[in-house]
């Protein structure tokens, strides 16, 4: 995730009919646009990545191996009651969420190994709605893997969206201690979604106090923008609800493609160190 990177790396998100693309699409559409890299991070696990690779490789971009992990909200050992509904980033308990998200890229053959045992030992030790990880088995399994922050569900926005600037403050900190200094960046995304709007200026504060570097990305569900609709009725498919039902889980906003590389610099054009460090 150097500085030499010109272009975007796409942060892809996917989950069992949660993700609309193939990985053949993806790729061909990163090399159109003369992105030299794309990054596949799975919830919760990385059973895609021989396909992502291979077809990354077909099309002449660097493949990032990495995960989208589920983590636990201090132990993989808890087992919270769940109140109200189940979410993408999981149900309320009386200690917060069941599970939140924290993205993690392989930079090297070790860290490629480290994250085949995180999301191992999450399914065999963490394993509750989701298989989740924790702070200490990211402490066991740090070399070599490139954090971010995350998205929305992720532990650092979830406090600052709670309100909590101290506690999301101390939660980076954390992952920063964790992974070391030129190995956990502030990530910043905008699909339009105004929770977005409002805690990425708090993002960049964080990021400012811990020197830590920033990066922007997009979680990309589907190829291209007019695909929003066919991924909509994927995510009825999964949760078993009509499209006319007001309450079903959706994604707010309509921008959840692959940007091209001047979209995502317009976008961060306030803040052009977090495309340069993509």
């Amino acid at each position: 995730m150097a500085g030499s990177f010109t272009h975007l790396h796409v942060h892809t998100e996917f989950s069992m009919l949660d993700g609309a693309s193939r990985v053949g699409e993806l790729a061909a559409a990163a090399a159109a646009d003369g992105q030299p890299a794309m990054a596949m991070t799975d919830h919760g696990n990385m059973y895609g990545v021989l396909d992502f690779y291979q077809a990354c490789k077909g099309a002449g971009v660097k493949p990032i191996i990495g995960t989208e992990a589920y983590m636990a909200h201090d132990h993989r050992s808890e087992r919270p009651k769940r109140r109200g509904r189940l979410d993408d980033s999981g149900g309320e308990t009386d200690s917060g969420k069941l599970y939140y998200h924290l993205c993690l890229l392989a930079e090297n053959q070790k860290g490629y190994k480290n994250l085949i045992q995180l999301s191992s030992r999450a399914y065999l030790e963490g394993y509750y709605y989701k298989p989740r990880v924790d702070w200490d088995l990211l402490n066991q399994h740090s070399e070599g893997v490139i954090a971010t922050t995350g998205c929305l569900g992720g532990h650092v926005l979830q406090s600052l969206l709670n309100g909590d600037e101290a506690g999301a403050r101390r939660k980076a900190g954390k992952l920063q201690d964790i992974f070391g200094r030129d190995n956990m960046f502030v990530e910043i995304q905008d699909h339009g979604i105004a929770a977005q709007r409002q805690t990425n200026p708090q993002l960049i504060e964080i990021a400012n106090y811990l020197g830590a570097p920033l990066v922007a990305t997009n979680d990309t569900h589907y190829t291209h923008a007019h695909d929003h609709q066919a991924h909509d009725a994927l995510l009825c498919v999964q949760t078993a609800s009509l499209m006319s039902d007001p309450d079903r889980f959706k994604f707010e906003g309509n921008d959840h493609y692959v940007k091209s590389s001047a979209e995502m610099r317009d976008l961060f054009r306030e803040v052009p160190s977090a495309c340069d460090n993509t």
